[in-house]
Order: C-alpha cells, then sequence, then structure tokens
C-alpha cells in the first residue's frame, strides 16, 4: 500500500471518530451550535499534520504481529487506528494550548485555531475537549478489553510528563526576558525527553504492544530506554536543523534564536564561549532582529558546533543500534520496531 493510500485509510478512521463523538453530543442534547462548533475544532486541528505518531502506532502492531495494514480487516485495522488517532488528538490538544501560550501565528499552513474567526479564548476549553474526547473514545471502544485500564494509565503518564516538560520549557526560556544563565544540557534533556520523547516515540510503541498482548515490566522498560534516547536525539536534530537548515530543506523559517529557546545549540555554544563571546550571546540572543540573529549564528559556526552535532549523532546511533541488536525479543517484542524508528530519523534533512 502506498504512503497515500494508508493515510487516506486512516483518515477514513478519523472521519468515523467524528460521527461517534457527534452522536455523543447528540445524546447529550447539546444544541446544534455546539455541536456543530466540536466538529469544526476537532477537523481543524486534529487531521493537519504529517500524522506520524498516528501511523506508527498501525505500523508498529503490523510489525508485532507480523502482519501489514492491507490484511487486516476493516474492523481490526478501525480498533488499531483508533490508538493512532488518540494520539493524534493529544497531539492537537497540546498544540492548541502551546500555540496561545507562545502567541503563535500559524500552524500547518493556517491560522492558530485561537486566531480563527470568532474562538479567540474558547481556544482554552477547545483543548481540553480534544483531550476529553480521547477517554469517550476509549472507553466505547476498549472498555471490554483487558487492557483497557493500561491505556489509560499510559494516556495519564504521558500526559502529566508532557506537561512537565512544557512547564520547565516556560520557565526556562521566556520569549520576552532573556536570561541564558536559566539554560543548561540538563535543562534541555529533561524537557525534550518529557515535553516530545514520550508522547512522539515511547506511546506509539506501547500502545500496539498493550494492544497486541506484549505487555511484561521488561519488554516496557526495554522499549522505553531505547525510545526516549531516540525521542531526545530527535529533538537535538530538529534544533540543530532549526539553525542550519535552510527555509527549503525543513519547509520553515527557523525561529529558536529570536524566540530565546532553550535548544541544543544554544546549550553547546554556552558551554565552549570565552568572556567576550557569551557577551555577544547576551546581548544578541532572544532578540526579535535579522542583524542579532545573524550574529548569533555566525558565532556558532564559529565555534564549531555543526561538527559537535555530527559527532554527538554518530555517537548516539551507534549505541542505539549496539542496544537494539541486544533486544530480547523472546515474549515477542521484535527488534524491527525499533530499527524502523531509527531508520526514519537517522540523517533526516526535514
Amino acid at each position: 500500500m502506498s504512503k497515500e493510500a494508508s493515510r487516506a485509510r486512516f483518515i477514513g478512521v478519523f472521519d468515523q471518530l467524528v460521527e461517534e463523538l457527534k452522536e455523543v453530543l447528540v445524546g447529550y442534547n447539546m444544541p446544534q451550535e455546539a455541536v456543530d462548533w466540536f466538529v469544526k475544532n476537532l477537523d481543524y486541528n486534529t487531521p493537519g499534520g504529517k500524522l506520524n505518531r498516528g501511523l506508527s502506532v498501525v505500523d508498529t502492531y503490523c510489525i508485532l504481529n507480523k502482519t501489514t495494514a492491507v490484511e487486516l480487516d476493516d474492523e481490526k485495522y478501525a480498533k488499531v487506528a483508533l490508538l493512532g488517532w488518540a494520539i493524534e488528538l493529544l497531539q492537537a490538544y497540546f498544540l492548541v494550548a502551546d500555540d496561545m501560550m507562545d502567541q503563535s501565528k500559524t500552524r500547518r499552513g493556517q491560522p492558530c485555531w485561537y486566531l480563527a474567526e470568532g474562538v479567540g479564548n474558547i481556544a482554552i476549553n477547545d483543548s481540553f475537549m480534544l483531550e476529553g474526547a480521547i477517554y469517550v473514545l476509549l472507553k466505547k471502544h476498549f472498555r471490554n478489553d483487558s487492557y483497557y485500564v493500561d491505556l489509560l494509565d499510559l494516556f495519564h503518564e504521558v500526559t502529566f510528563k508532557t506537561e512537565l516538560g512544557q512547564l520547565l520549557d516556560l520557565v526556562t526560556a521566556d520569549e520576552y526576558v532573556v536570561d541564558l544563565d536559566k539554560f543548561s544540557l540538563d535543562k534541555h534533556s529533561f524537557i525534550v525527553i518529557f515535553k516530545t520523547a514520550y508522547y512522539s516515540f515511547y506511546l506509539p510503541v506501547a500502545l500496539a504492544m498493550y494492544m497486541s498482548g506484549i505487555n511484561s515490566a521488561e519488554d516496557l522498560k526495554q522499549v522505553q530506554d531505547i525510545l526516549i534516547p531516540l525521542g531526545e536525539y530527535f529533538q537535538i536534530q530538529d534544533d540543530f536543523l532549526d539553525c542550519f537548515g535552510t527555509p527549503e530543506q525543513i519547509g520553515k523559517i527557523g525561529t529558536d534564536i529570536k524566540d530565546n529557546k532553550c535548544s541544543w545549540v544554544i546549550n553547546q555554544a554556552l558551554s565552549r564561549v570565552n568572556k567576550e563571546q557569551r557577551e555577544l550571546l547576551d546581548n544578541n540572543y532572544g532578540k526579535k532582529d535579522d542583524v542579532s540573529e545573524q550574529k548569533c549564528k555566525d558565532l556558532f559556526k564559529e565555534l564549531g558546533i555543526e561538527q559537535v552535532y555530527h559527532d554527538y549523532e554518530e555517537a548516539v546511533v551507534a549505541k542505539l543500534r549496539s542496544q537494539i541488536e541486544k533486544v530480547d525479543e523472546s515474549r515477542g517484542l521484535k527488534k524491527e520496531v525499533l530499527s524502523a524508528f531509527l531508520a526514519k530519523v537517522y540523517k533526516r534533512s526535514k
């Protein structure tokens, strides 16, 4: 099945889920005006991204069960895909809220939801409803399954960890009050592991494992010990591309320097600067003008951050490959699940 066909089948399940959620609201006798608003919220914020997290649940389930998505009948496929859409709803919940906190203007090529006509602060409640939809759908489709409570625990735990990462990010890197003394590689590591790695890398695989009956503490730990560092590597790669990639290459204009982000690049630079170079960063990092941004970029090149990144990438990938090779497959876990994730990330350019 082509990527386009896989995506189309996956989105077909989302359309069914929207209808199910509509029926829930109608069952509560919600006025049509409110039902229409919720549907617009779902459609505007959930299916517009790359859908990598959601599709990863399907891909992982197929690897673990030695099958393909084509071989799954519609009922089984829809149930697996629902878990993927639960992650996409979680992502939508985070992004709607994050965009308000960051005062962002656009998301996925359209105005952020809170800036859409007539929305404003209603977006706060809309983000809550996106999260709530996860548990409505899980209850309807998984309540009678032995792993239902495991799914609930996993979503609650990962959601809280992601919010902890967001908290540290917000208090460390105020967009308008620049204080580079607050930055450190340890803080950066915590932020990216908690804010990104758990829900983007560990969650899709753990969900597919529970549905496949692979639920031992040993196997979940094996997966976590590899996917969390892989998720950290992914975000470090993202930080590097934001600074050193071109808009044509990465599909957007990098803004980490102007936005005072506690990125891997600035933290690596801070660990290498002399007094004069540190003063340059204090005077220019987090400023909203192009000249200050370029001064920071020039210093990063002078400090050899590009080579530092390439050395880091090769070292972390070698370590991850070694860990994957040692994975115990005796209880049903497959090394291929982990190597497939690594292959998607290694040397990516966007």
